[in-house]
């Protein structure tokens, strides 16, 4: 298939390409700087010049493809508290995808995991978002993505774990490590008590690859390996790898101590994968968070995380 990637200079999107490539598939890659021209180039991928932001170029570049991975989020403008404008903006993206996309084609659109299902109950991906919650508010992207299976576009949604990690993350675990080096301990919020899942960066490539190939149309994925590690265990194999203590940050403190990271810590959110595998047949193969932080290298110097 010729396969169109937005996001594919990203962390997620630097590992679903080589494996849409590795799989035999044409890959085009948006890009949106020239520092990511190079990158997508690197990867065996084709180049789009443009952003997410020019829908014309969205429709036009899908309209050359039989599948799109939509991975470009603005992440830049939510994390500067614009997060309503950043949904708005992946709706009107999703939707100019699936405009251009040739009947019968196959989107995979990447979203978040936490904030769904019934509290301390594992999410499946029957669960919806839990109202009020971090999971409700990406909800406009998810259905629009859905809704595209009414064009004929065999659409699916992939929820990705909060931690995707692998060698190269600069997010939430980078983040937790750089900050206990920056306080010298390894803290974790309240009683650390709040369950995330995680999934290896490559394991997440390979699915969102199988939702393009294989997933029915409508369908909710789970990118989901390590269905529920708590914040508490996470802080102490840091702690572990650094040889500093771990404890508690007081709920008065968190934001203060961990910055945007924060409003995600206390966030009970485990959740399982099995209807993920019995639809694509997809396994996790790569190591999980644990035995990826025993690895060592997030605590090489420069691996800081980008949320501190």
């Amino acid at each position: 298939m010729r396969v169109l990637v937005t996001g594919a200079s990203g962390w997620i999107g630097s590992a679903v390409v080589p494996e849409l490539v590795g799989a035999g598939h044409t890959v085009t890659g948006l890009a949106r700087s020239d520092a990511s021209a190079v990158a997508v180039e690197a990867l065996g991928a084709e180049v789009v010049r443009g952003s997410v932001e020019d829908l014309d170029l969205l429709r036009a570049a899908a309209a050359s493809a039989d599948a799109v991975v939509h991975l470009a989020f603005r992440h830049d403008i939510a994390f500067a508290g614009r997060f309503a404008e950043a949904v708005a903006s992946d709706v009107a993206a999703i939707e100019a995808l699936g405009a251009g996309l040739p009947s019968g084609g196959a989107i995979a659109v990447a979203a978040g995991m936490l904030g769904h299902g019934q509290k301390g109950i594992p999410a499946t991906e029957r669960d919806s978002a839990t109202p009020g919650g971090v999971g409700e508010a990406r909800l406009p992207p998810t259905a629009a993505a859905l809704a595209l299976t009414e064009r004929g576009l065999r659409s699916s949604v992939v929820r990705l774990s909060p931690t995707v990690h692998g060698e190269g993350d600069r997010g939430f675990v980078a983040t937790l490590v750089e900050l206990a080096r920056k306080h010298g301990f390894s803290g974790y919020a309240g009683d650390g008590s709040a369950r995330w899942t995680a999934v290896h960066v490559r394991d997440a490539a390979r699915l969102l690859r199988l939702a393009i190939e294989v997933a029915p149309a409508g369908s909710v994925l789970h990118a989901v390996a390590d269905e529920a590690i708590s914040v508490r265990e996470i802080a102490e194999a840091v702690g572990r790898h650094l040889d500093v203590p771990t404890r508690s940050v007081p709920a008065e403190h968190v934001d203060e101590h961990f910055g945007f990271l924060g409003m995600f810590l206390g966030i009970d959110g485990p959740a399982s994968s099995a209807i993920t595998r019995e639809l694509t047949g997809w396994a996790p193969r790569e190591p999980g968070l644990l035995d990826d932080l025993a690895q060592g290298h997030y605590f090489e110097p420069g691996t800081g995380g980008k949320w501190g």
